[in-house]
């Protein structure tokens, strides 16, 4: 009784002793002006604790343990110390922008008690969180196709001595030897199944067992920074893969099924996402209005499309295009997905409420000459993107809409005047990508009547001489070049409107699609399937590849 006694007091005593030295954290946090946290209850980031190594963190006090980009939070026990100062400037002058939060000596033995996982899941040859340059070459060396990728995943699984973080891992090294875009494990009735997105396509791999997946699954969860526990409800997260001195994003999507837990891993490859501006697949004629209002000093240049139409690739070329040291350009991404030397970037963060909306109302307040906007998604963003066009500032931003003439209708119904809109919008863009041909087994023939038929009903609304003749078409053929797909590579179709007089008079007096669809003929410019057609009779994509975008049944 005695000794329960005791123990009860001690338990006391310990909780009493642990306030305390929360109560002082707090205390140090006010008059130093920095943030106070309590790191238990919050996810340490594994890939903000790959920063710096344990023994670094220890010595100088301080644990990182959230990182988002080049964006670190690092928890201190004081900012004031010697060696904590070393470390946060060594940080800095790789780049990281560092947010610093006063914590107890207790929240420091939580974080740095993580390390312990994070050696876990490092103690295979490469590991999940830093991969080896040599590693990924060897990897890269035994994948060639599709089957390669299968073959090795298979060969993974059936290991009894290797661990989940080398799954991952070999998932991720498969994604990025092929250039896929997002991995894709979805469980079903009797096991589960792997795809990859390989140019906007989803292509099977392999299936394996719940076993394994559910392995899995609470690895990513864990590197993400998901809840293990919760499965019945959609989560978003993110982890950094590190290859050498590069950074690979991958940003992961958890949604409940019948059969368990569809995971996806988009993986934002800085190599995949940079375009040159003459290399985004542009026809000339649009590609010289758009340079000429990518010159302006003001006003909104929109592209528009679904998800995955790579509308984030031509921010990124415009931003590159007009880039000089005498003009400041500012961004709001969610996320960044690469960063431009030179350009101040800043992501989305609804943790702390930093918004699109936010993020451009504060962004405003920085000078900027040029501010990239990476989704008008409510009426407040698109208000104060119009107004920031309308105050001389040169505005980039992406909408979603199935075509260029959707734009205006879009942004009434989000709430902006129509009358304003001569005066803000430039010029408005839409976009979808289109797999290539693969040069090496595509095959020419002669097109069927059906093809002739529906090609020069096309060709007939071309407002242009000297288009190419209708003499053959070109076909998927099948090699190791292509992973047997028949294509290779993808290339933008476009379609633009300058915002002129005919433009204006038809959003305020009547703006559906059709009739700002028929104000912008004069202009010129190709829509989507006729600029779709051309490349076809180029021998740049397949007519069946084009049908599969774009609908051809319009004429």
């Amino acid at each position: 009784m005695v000794k329960f006694q005791d123990e009860k007091q001690d338990k006391k005593i310990e909780e009493i002793l642990k306030k305390e030295e929360e109560d002082l954290a707090m205390i140090l946090s006010k008059k130093y002006g920095v943030s106070y946290i309590n790191l238990f209850g919050i996810s340490i980031g594994p890939d903000a604790l790959g920063v710096i190594n344990e023994k670094e963190a220890r010595d100088a006090l301080v644990a990182p343990f959230k990182k988002i980009g080049k964006k670190l939070l690092v928890a201190v026990l004081s900012p004031n110390n010697s060696k904590t100062k070393e470390v946060i400037t060594s940080l800095e002058e790789k780049n990281y922008i560092i947010e610093q939060y006063i914590v107890s000596k207790e929240s420091l033995e939580h974080a740095w008690d993580r390390y312990s996982e994070v050696k876990r899941a490092s103690a295979t040859q490469a590991g999940v969180l830093d991969i080896l340059p040599d590693d990924i070459s060897a990897l890269t060396k035994q994948i060639h196709s599709l089957g390669d990728i299968s073959a090795l995943v298979k060969k993974t699984i059936s290991d009894p001595n290797t661990h989940t973080s080398r799954v991952l891992e070999v998932l991720v090294a498969g994604a990025l030897s092929i250039e896929a875009s997002d991995i894709h494990i979805e469980p079903e009735e009797s096991d589960v199944r792997l795809r990859y997105r390989l140019d906007g396509v989803l292509q099977d791999i392999t299936s394996f067992d719940y076993e394994t997946y559910r392995l899995l699954e609470s690895r990513i969860k864990l590197i993400s920074g998901l809840k293990l526990n919760v499965k019945n409800i959609a989560q978003d997260g993110r982890f950094s893969i590190k290859i050498g001195n590069e950074d690979i994003e991958i940003r992961t999507s958890v949604l409940p099924g019948a059969y368990g837990e569809s995971l996806v891993m988009r993986v934002l490859n800085p190599k995949t996402i940079l375009v040159e501006f003459e290399n985004l697949g542009m026809d000339e004629y649009l590609r010289e209005i758009l340079s000429g209002e990518l010159s302006k000093p003001n006003g909104m240049i929109l592209t528009t499309g679904p998800t995955g139409s790579g509308k984030t690739t031509t921010l990124y070329a415009f931003l590159k295009k007009i880039y000089s040291p005498e003009i400041k350009i500012v961004t709001i991404e969610d996320p960044i997905e690469y960063h431009i030397k030179g350009i101040t970037q800043t992501q989305v963060n609804k943790d702390v409420s930093y918004t699109f909306a936010k993020g451009l109302r504060s962004t405003l307040r920085q000078d900027p000459d040029v501010i990239m906007v990476g989704e008008i998604r409510d009426a407040e963003t698109a208000e104060t993107a119009v107004n920031a066009a309308l105050t001389g500032h040169l505005v980039f931003s992406t909408l979603h809409t199935n075509n260029a003439a959707g734009t205006i209708p879009r942004l009434i119904d989000l709430g902006v005047d129509p009358k304003v809109l001569s005066s803000a919008l430039n010029i408005f863009l839409a976009q979808r990508l289109i797999r290539k041909l693969c040069e090496s087994c595509k095959i020419r023939e002669n097109p069927s009547q059906k093809e002739i038929s529906v090609i020069e009903s096309v060709l007939k609304t071309i407002p242009r001489d000297n288009l190419p003749t209708l003499k053959s078409v070109y076909r998927a053929g099948k090699c190791t070049e292509c992973n047997n797909t028949g294509y290779k590579g993808r290339i933008g179709l476009f379609e633009g409107i300058i915002m002129d007089s005919e433009i204006d008079k038809a959003a305020v007096s009547n703006p559906n699609e059709r009739e700002i669809k028929k104000a912008a003929e004069p202009q010129k410019i190709l829509d989507m399937k006729q600029e779709g057609i051309i490349k076809v009779l180029a021998g740049i994509t397949s007519l069946e590849e084009l049908g599969r975008v774009v609908d051809l049944s319009e004429t």
